[in-house]
């Protein structure tokens, strides 16, 4: 995998990208170099890359926006027909918005839209001989689990769910016959002492580790030969990082976490959350002050009760703020006191306030918490005292995600979807310390550019 602003990325995928945006840029230029009838036609492109290159921009940033890289549609031809559809029809709605708006970046009619079915034809051609490629055994390294610990089948589910990273699992090592159960189990091929034998017979190109008690039993020895041998090695937990972008809580070790050169958040990088965060919200405010006056007005005439709506919520270092929002929901909606989280459909929001949250401009008050310093841009979801307490106890390292400021969005939001038990907040906590982790710059843009799609197509609000 390619590692890119702190996040992972599966080569191949990288490389169906590499050529969408090859193929896009050869049919903008193929229909470009047809359209040329006579010399004068020729002089009106004198700045032609620039003008395909912004259409191309356009084109896979809507084949990103429509999950065009997504492991599930990947390889799904069906899919990726249905998505490609509704990419040209965006790119042409986008790209006649902009010419409107600057007419020197305009292509011509007839090249444009003949660009665009070249493109629509060999997307829907390179994308059937990838998914064929993709498929292909020999082309797929070959690897076996060392270990039968409990990150083992969290592992097999990642993987096989993801056919782009080009693995292909052959079975396990280990001591125990019944690590894996269920349809997406392994075989074991036999113990970890025979694993030489076991990767000169199954033709094994990775190793990767998943023993869950490594003091006194991880065979280094063995692991250093193999490696010798020019075999990869893997440890199971960073697999599993690369591959999910959480952190792998079942088998979590502290020691990774003391030991890592990552978690560990510099006075540089506070710095500049802190400076981006005052620069960002004190033009955000200035901007969207006329749009949070009508929205205030409008929430006062849709319900009694104010406009703001403000909360406890959990800091850095378990420190409480008050949060602004706008108010969603009815005054008293929780008349026991006890805040309880969204459901669908939920009578205690507001006709306005259903619209405000799937817009999520309920949160522009945020701001004001980032002008503070309260909260960054990204960072975990702070949450009320009561939900902290109770989570702290029922869920094992959960008080390390107070080792950053909260943000309006962050990893977890991105990638999981509104919490609403237990087993939610679990999985939204491994996402929480992998950003923790890997907090960076370069992350914290990622991050948002994300959130901008989530916005965009109106995806997991309540």
């Amino acid at each position: 995998m390619v590692r890119f602003l702190n996040a992972y990325i599966p080569a191949r995928t990288l490389f169906l990208a590499t050529l969408d945006m090859l193929l896009i840029v050869a049919g903008l230029f193929t229909a470009l170099a047809l359209g040329f009838r006579t010399a004068a036609t020729s002089l009106d492109y004198s700045h032609a890359s620039m003008r395909i290159a912004l259409a191309g921009a356009v084109c896979m940033l809507c084949m990103y926006y429509f999950d065009l890289y997504e492991s599930q549609v990947i390889t799904n031809l069906r899919e990726v027909i249905g998505r490609l559809s509704q990419v040209m029809g965006t790119v042409c709605l986008v790209l006649a918005a902009l010419y409107y708006a600057c007419p020197s970046f305009e292509l011509n009619r007839e090249i444009l839209f003949g660009g665009i079915l070249m493109i629509a034809l060999s997307l829907i051609g390179w994308r059937k001989l990838f998914s064929t490629l993709n498929r292909l055994a020999p082309l797929a390294e070959r690897t076996i689990f060392l270990g039968d610990g409990p990150l083992s089948s969290c592992l097999v589910e990642e993987l096989q769910r993801c056919p782009e990273l080009g693995l292909r699992l052959i079975g396990y090592v280990g001591d125990s016959r019944e690590a894996f159960r269920g349809e997406n189990g392994l075989a074991r091929l036999d113990g970890v002492d025979q694993s030489m034998e076991v990767i000169q017979r199954e033709r094994i190109t990775r190793v990767i580790v998943t023993m869950g008690e490594r003091r006194g039993r991880l065979p280094l020895d063995l692991l250093l030969h193999m490696k010798s041998q020019g075999i990869i090695v893997d440890d199971g937990a960073e697999v599993y990082e690369r591959v999910t972008g959480k952190v792998p809580l079942s088998c979590l070790r502290l020691g990774g976490f003391v030991f890592s050169p990552h978690f560990r958040i510099s006075r540089g990088l506070e710095l500049y959350k802190r400076a981006f965060s005052i620069l960002l919200s004190a033009f955000g405010l200035i901007v969207t002050l006329p749009l949070m006056s009508l929205i205030a007005l409008a929430i006062r005439l849709d319900s009694p009760g104010p406009a703001l709506f403000r909360q406890k919520r959990i800091g850095k270092g378990g420190r409480p703020f008050v949060l602004f929002k706008f108010r969603s929901m009815r005054i008293n909606a929780d008349q026991d006191g006890i805040p309880r989280p969204v459901q669908r459909n939920d009578n205690r929001v507001t006709r306005l306030g259903r619209w405000l949250r799937k817009t999520r401009l309920d949160e522009l008050p945020q701001l004001y918490n980032i002008l503070r310093g309260e909260m960054c841009f990204v960072g975990p979801r702070p949450f009320v005292p009561e939900q902290e307490r109770e989570l702290t106890d029922q869920i094992p390292f959960y008080r390390y995600r107070w080792a950053v400021k909260p943000g309006a969005t962050g990893w977890a939001q991105v990638h999981r979807a509104y919490c609403a038990t237990l087993e939610d907040n679990v999985e939204k906590l491994a996402f929480d310390l992998f950003y923790i982790k890997n907090m960076s710059i370069g992350l914290d843009f990622l991050v948002i550019f994300q959130t901008l799609k989530i916005l965009l197509l109106g995806r997991g609000a309540r």
